[in-house]
């Protein structure tokens, strides 16, 4: 399992996820989950992938795969990362080949029992377009984040989701939206193993067509360390602001 989060925001985009992946209780590893394309200067993408991973490495191979070898181009509609003119044709990209990795490799696993399912968050630009976000589910279909739904998870996305829906919105700025998004990621660790450091961060200006800034946080990150004791600090005195129960507030005579 793992925890991705892509933020659509007025300014920009926000994408991180975390590192660890599990197959059972006795082999626990590190693989990165975002991959960063930008096969011309008008045009840049940030992929996030969860689920198998086996699926996922295939997915991004084949889309590196049509950016070096565009003559011998695979896809259906002659739309790849390298051509596509809208942000919604590189999803359908990615999901047509995230189908068709799958068709070819889930068969087998169906019979050892796994799964060969993937989604993944794409977020980027093309020049002359609006920043985007989309969600790129296993079938191969997608959805785009919105100012109302401005945020997408994919992976255990239950743990993290409180603090975005209770904080978030799509004025933030960037960096209080990242800082949202590693607190999401945190406490989805705190809840579940299965997710965990290093957490990779990348934050997009929107226009730019460029990552101002890509981190990597490892477990000792002192920055962690102090997002985690702030937040933790803040939640206590929220606790004991909150109004008494009646038994609470009866003086005694």
């Amino acid at each position: 399992m793992t925890y991705c989060i892509g933020y659509w925001l007025e300014k920009g985009l926000v994408m991180v996820s975390d590192s660890r992946t599990n197959a059972g209780v006795d082999y626990i590893s590190s693989y990165s989950k975002m991959y960063v394309f930008q096969p011309a200067s008008d045009r840049l993408f940030v992929l996030l992938a969860a689920g198998n991973l086996a699926t996922t490495q295939a997915v991004v191979n084949w889309i590196q795969r049509d950016l070096d070898r565009p003559d011998e181009d695979s896809s259906s509609n002659g739309k790849t990362l390298r051509t596509c003119d809208y942000l919604f044709e590189a999803a359908a990209y990615i999901g047509r080949v995230s189908v068709a990795v799958q068709q070819e490799n889930g068969p087998a696993l169906q019979q050892a029992g796994a799964s060969a399912g993937a989604s993944f968050l794409l977020g980027g630009q093309i020049a002359g377009e609006a920043h985007g976000l989309y969600l790129i589910y296993a079938e191969g279909n997608a959805i785009k984040a919105t100012r109302e739904t401005p945020y997408l998870q994919i992976g255990e996305t239950k743990y993290g989701k409180p603090p975005l829906d209770n904080v978030g919105h799509t004025n933030l700025s960037l960096e209080d939206a990242a800082r949202l998004c590693l607190i999401s990621e945190v406490l989805t660790q705190r809840s579940n193993l299965t997710v965990g450091p290093p957490f990779e961060l990348a934050i997009l200006p929107a226009d730019a067509l460029a990552v101002a800034h890509r981190v990597t946080f490892d477990s000792e990150a002192p920055e962690l360390a102090a997002m985690v004791e702030t937040w933790s600090d803040a939640q206590r005195e929220a606790l004991h602001r909150l109004p008494s129960f009646p038994w609470e507030r009866t003086s005694p005579h």
